[in-house]
């Protein structure tokens, strides 16, 4: 439906209530509120929208936004009983005109708290009108529902431009205005290069011309199978009728088709239609891609950039895929979605009564399907990365971190710990370091815990914050390495109030000031469980889950400050979390790669302690000059003499030692 159109259905009392709203006491307001299903309209005590949504039962869902224990996380849901001032109704006949109608609106107002994406208007589409005579494919701006066949909208203007010129140059159908093919007395020069039938001018049967324009249409909906059949059928006609010469152009037709095709992508072994929507999220820039495949082969990607958003993801994505479908041609047969929306029933019903058949949302958990989805994902990650500027996203980012932890100074600099170990054994911790928001992985350190092992948290988390402090206060004192260990703008540690506490302790403990805005922030972030939904049922297709039920529920990080009694909350979405997590999953991974290197490292010197007279020394020297345990057991007696420190005594052991592990192995096999 085009912009500024009304749904035929729309009521009046819309157009009234947007003109003059009646200022009313909000809980009166909420009060009056019908229970059928329709769509809400929020405004401000200027008569400006402020959000746009749609619901089932009007009366429940708008009154779920000022109860306080309505578990709604959305950012602008703590500021609506202070800023909306009246909010209209229009009741329709069910969920479905509800939806058509929100996407309409939305488009119109534009409101301060709903999704925004770009629409259509800035892409190309191709039209071709079968009712006219002697149809021609344009290129235009808007789709309209006129009757005429839509292609697109194309993913750039190069794209659709080339799939114009394609057509011209294989097809026969006319190219000038309708002005120029009334007024024409000679043939065109397309014409003369038979590269148009030329209406114009020449006798040119209808069925011919018919023919030309339903191959334009098997082409550009990607049916390049029927299409061809359909020229090999026409040919072998034409030869059995002896008409050989339209049988050679429609030969040459074949071939220069077979060559443009070649160059499609196949990315699915099943000749569907589909489209496959990826989704890529750092803090509140989002990147959503759609990728078209029809007939198993990639026609194109597109991709939707929109930054300050904190919304929810399901909700994101739920909102793209109505404004998205509302202006673009006849959905395909599937929508491959990349984790669960709540309303998918209500869309998939809407887009299979615009497409006329049945249109399935699917979120594929394995199989072809999920490595369409994957790939949409590296384009919509790959998009992202080169439209947004860093520095700039970082600065914000950094920003909001700083008022929302009430820091002195931008946290440019900032440290995060962790501690890695399996029951108390092999225990390590990791020290990892952002500079402007991404990591410095020169000043990455790691810790190996001197304390006897045991699985106590605290205690490791206490012995190497404290040998990073006693380091930075050294370095301060001696002026050495000043710029390596200078104690950051932020610390962060992984745990809860418990690490907050030890971390605080080690900080006091070596003189570290933690004054409120003069000494050294430190903060904890604790990971919360998630709650999973129910699986919804498995449909016919084995890779694949319906789209429907709402989508798995996580619990929000916490974070804990020193001067706060119970964790502060930070939205999941928003840019000051995003960095925090980034920063603890980094800490987490680089703490335990460097765990499983030295329970490797001590597996491998196991064995090596089983020969008489090598001590953790010797087996460390062998280990560094062969790089492996499989080597040292390979190495001949002349080789083990090589090594620094090894004795003609210690050579001997080894080599005989290895010698009959290697004999014993062999002969057991």
């Amino acid at each position: 439906m085009p912009e500024g159109d009304e749904p035929p259905n729309q009521p009046t009392q819309l157009r009234d209530a947007e003109i003059a709203p009646e200022r009313r006491p909000l809980a009166e307001v909420l009060e009056r509120l019908p229970s059928q299903p329709g769509v809400y309209l929020m405004k401000d005590r200027r008569g400006k929208m402020l959000y746009i949504g749609k619901a089932a039962n009007l009366r429940n869902r708008v009154r779920q936004y000022f109860q306080p224990a309505s578990g709604d996380t959305r950012d602008f849901v703590p500021l609506l009983e202070s800023v909306v001032a009246d909010i209209e109704t229009v009741v329709t006949s069910n969920e479905k005109e509800a939806l058509l109608l929100e996407n309409t609106l939305i488009k119109r107002h534009q409101p301060r708290f709903n999704v925004k994406l770009t629409d259509d208007k800035n892409f190309l589409s191709l039209r071709l009108d079968p009712r006219v005579e002697w149809p021609r494919l344009e290129i235009v701006r808007r789709m309209a529902d006129d009757g005429a066949w839509y292609f697109g909208p194309y993913h750039s203007a190069s794209a659709c431009r080339e799939a114009l010129r394609v057509v011209n140059r294989h097809f026969r159908l006319r190219t000038c205005t309708n002005h120029v093919l009334h007024h024409r007395s000679r043939p065109c020069l397309q014409c003369q290069i038979n590269r148009c039938l030329g209406p114009c001018c020449v006798p040119v049967s209808p069925d011919d011309y018919a023919e030309q324009v339903r191959d334009v249409r098997l082409f550009l909906e990607g049916k390049n199978d029927e299409l061809l059949a359909g020229l090999r059928a026409r040919m072998q006609e034409a030869a059995r009728q002896t008409q050989f010469e339209r049988a050679g152009v429609v030969r040459d037709q074949i071939h220069a088709l077979e060559t443009v095709l070649q160059s499609q992508r196949v990315v699915s072994a099943a000749p569907l239609d589909q489209d496959v929507i990826g989704f890529h999220r750092e803090g509140m820039a989002i990147e959503v891609a759609v990728m078209s495949v029809r007939q198993g082969k990639m026609i194109g990607s597109r991709a939707f950039s929109f930054a300050r958003q904190e919304f929810p993801d399901a909700e994101v994505l739920s909102s793209f895929l109505g404004l998205h479908y509302d202006l673009s041609p006849l959905p395909p047969e599937e929508v491959l979605l990349p984790f669960a929306i709540v309303d998918a029933d209500l869309k998939a019903e809407w887009l299979s009564e615009k497409r006329g058949k049945k249109v399935q949302i699917l979120v594929p958990a394995r199989g072809p399907r999920h490595d369409l989805v994957e790939l949409a994902r590296k384009n919509a990650a790959a998009s992202f990365a080169s439209r947004r500027n860093a520095r700039d996203d970082a600065q914000a980012s950094l920003g909001r971190l700083q008022r929302r932890l009430g820091l002195a100074k931008l946290p440019r600099v900032i440290e995060c710990y962790d501690i890695s170990h399996i029951q108390g054994a092999e225990t390590v911790g990791s020290l990892v370091v952002f500079v402007d928001g991404q990591p410095e992985k020169s000043r990455y350190r790691t810790y190996k815990i001197r304390q006897a092992e045991s699985p106590d948290d605290f205690a490791c988390m206490y012995e190497v914050l404290s040998r990073r402090f006693r380091r930075a206060r050294e370095s301060a004192e001696s002026d050495a390495a000043l710029d390596t260990w200078r104690l950051p703008d932020l610390l962060v540690v992984d745990g809860g109030k418990g690490q907050l506490g030890v971390a605080l302790a080690a900080a006091r403990d070596t003189g570290i000031d933690l004054r409120p805005g003069t000494g050294l922030p430190i903060i904890a972030l604790a990971k919360e469980r998630d709650s999973t939904a129910p699986v919804p049922p498995r449909t016919d297709a084995a890779d694949a889950k319906p789209a429907a039920g709402r989508p798995a529920e996580q619990h929000p990080d916490r974070v804990f400050l020193p001067q706060a009694k119970d964790a502060i909350p930070i939205r999941a979405n928003s840019a000051e979390m995003f960095v925090l997590q980034r920063l603890r999953d980094e800490a987490h991974r680089f703490a335990v790669t460097f765990h499983r290197s030295q329970r490797k490292k001590r597996t491998l010197q196991s064995e090596l302690s089983r020969v008489p007279g090598i001590g953790p020394t010797r087996q460390r020297d062998l280990l560094r000059h062969f790089g492996s345990l499989k080597k040292v057991r390979e190495a001949s007696l002349e080789e083990l003499l090589a090594v620094p420190g090894i004795t003609p005594k210690t050579a001997s052991a080894v080599y005989d030692y290895c010698n009959v592990v290697v004999h014993h192995k062999r002969s057991s096999q």
